[in-house]
């Protein structure tokens, strides 16, 4: 909850709470859902309402009303009476406020690195290549959001979560299976990174460079708080939307595209399933090549915040399910990748070309268990046979306790997270601690040379994450 929330629920539970003391209230007590009830109204105007809050929104005008009806009466009462009414409701404050602490407005991990954030996004247009799916003929268009450090100013607005949440949040909601107004409140999620702030000048040489794809029915701003990590310790990083494989995409001139089933078509024969699968990555890396190209356009315009900024021979790739097998394909084809990391890739996407051949740049993956426990999968068989033609990976691991989403920013949604199928048991802090533990270190070790002990195979540094099986 947050702090205006707490202090509302803390005001009425002491005005309930006082008759079981068997004293009467003095007129400071009585006045406490009044002063609950103005404490709501400035919670409206800051913080901003949400649905989980409707109970205690009910229950406050109610206390207030009694409260104030209660300074015209005697101080006197029944004792077995009034602490018997005082419970009950204590009792239905508890189930008010349990709404929202079960469904908070999530929040970031905090950045540990030295640099503040900023964040961008950028329209983009690739005429060379048609669109697939959109029914109409005309160019591939995606949105990509790139952050990056900054130093931000006084006047600089704090970024939210996501972009047109207002959009995003029903959709994403339908896609859970869960109430069409359930994630509502991730409009009022806020990043800590500042929309536009300017960049912090280039250490000499520019910023690395590092890629993020998100995985199929997934958004550009999933994996926000990786993206902020990876900023604030000196890259700057983007994140791409691959239109009609996103969930949802919203573009500057208000136009919508929802994601294509037909892109991806279940209930298929296997041979036309996997075509499609291949024809879905091949634009998707078609998507971080032309992301490439714009942003070495940017590093080579004076005119450009990204101006000289950019180090563009040390370029990491790395990606989410169907993104991860869309890093894969672009850094099995593209020798601007100089390294790869893949969270439960999927690999049926993948060419039979790079499958065969696999990766010369440094790699790492990591599974989630319930990936990595389905060890006769398909999935399973072809990254066995891939991996065995990467000679430079690092190392290939699985984390105890995980499911798919842990590797996104969706575990952070609610306690309760995996009762909703959001993730594993293992508590979201330690899987978001691991996760950007690994991925900082490997994009330090081979982007910047900075030695560390984590790829040594002795899987010391935390007990959840084991060698693949």
């Amino acid at each position: 909850m947050r702090p205006l929330e707490i202090l509302i629920a803390a005001l009425l539970a002491v005005y309930l709470a006082w008759p079981l003391s068997r004293r009467p209230r003095p007129v400071w007590v009585t006045s406490l859902p009044a002063l609950a009830l103005i404490v709501t109204l400035v919670h409206f105007w800051v913080e901003g309402y949400r649905w989980q809050m409707i109970p205690l929104y009910g229950l406050t005008p109610l206390l207030a009303l009694a409260g104030l009806l209660g300074l015209n009466q005697p101080r006197a009462g029944s004792f077995p009476s009034s602490a018997l009414g005082s419970t009950l409701t204590l009792i239905l404050l508890a189930v008010s406020t349990a709404l929202p602490i079960l469904l908070p407005v999530p929040r970031l991990p905090k950045m540990s690195g030295p640099y503040q954030v900023g964040t961008r996004t950028f329209y983009m247009e690739d005429a060379s290549r048609k669109e697939l799916y959109s029914g109409e003929d005309g160019p591939r268009r995606f949105m990509i959001q790139v952050w990056y450090p900054a130093d931000p100013r006084p006047e600089d607005e704090q970024a939210p979560w996501m972009n047109h949440a207002e959009i995003y949040a029903p959709s994403i909601s339908d896609y859970l299976r869960l109430p069409h107004f359930f994630l509502d409140h991730l409009t009022l999620v806020k990043s800590p990174a500042y929309v536009d702030a300017p960049l912090h000048p280039a250490p000499e040489g520019g910023y690395p460079l590092i890629s993020f794809s998100h995985g199929w029915n997934g958004f550009a701003a999933q994996n926000t708080g990786q993206m902020v990590e990876l900023a604030s310790h000196g890259y700057v990083v983007v994140s791409i939307e691959h239109t009609y494989g996103a969930r949802i995409t919203v573009f500057p001139d208000g136009t919508v595209a929802l994601n294509n089933p037909n892109a991806l078509p279940e209930g298929k024969p296997e041979a036309e399933y996997d075509a499609a699968a291949r024809q879905l990555v091949d634009q998707w890396a078609g998507d971080i090549s032309f992301t490439m190209d714009f942003l070495a356009a940017q590093n080579a315009d004076s005119a450009s915040s990204f101006s000289g900024a950019l180090d563009l021979n040390r370029i990491g790739v790395y990606g989410h399910s169907t993104g991860g097998g869309a890093a894969i394909q672009f850094c099995g084809t593209d020798p601007r990748c100089k390294a790869v990391l893949g969270l439960d890739p999927f690999m049926t996407p993948v060419s039979l070309a790079v499958l065969e051949n696999g990766l010369d740049q440094p790699a790492f993956f990591m599974f989630s268990q319930a990936w990595a426990d389905d060890v006769d999968s398909k999935n399973a068989r072809l990254f066995r046979g891939f991996i065995a033609h990467a000679p430079s990976a690092l190392g290939v691991v699985s984390i105890d306790g995980t499911r798919h989403y842990d590797f996104s920013d969706l575990p952070l949604l609610s306690p309760i997270a995996p009762q909703l199928g959001l993730k594993g048991p293992l508590d979201g802090k330690q899987v978001v601690k691991i996760v950007d533990t690994y991925l900082l270190a490997f994009f330090n070790s081979t982007l910047q040379g900075q030695p560390t002990e984590l790829f040594d195979g002795k899987f010391d540094a935390f007990t959840e994450v084991h060698p693949l099986k």
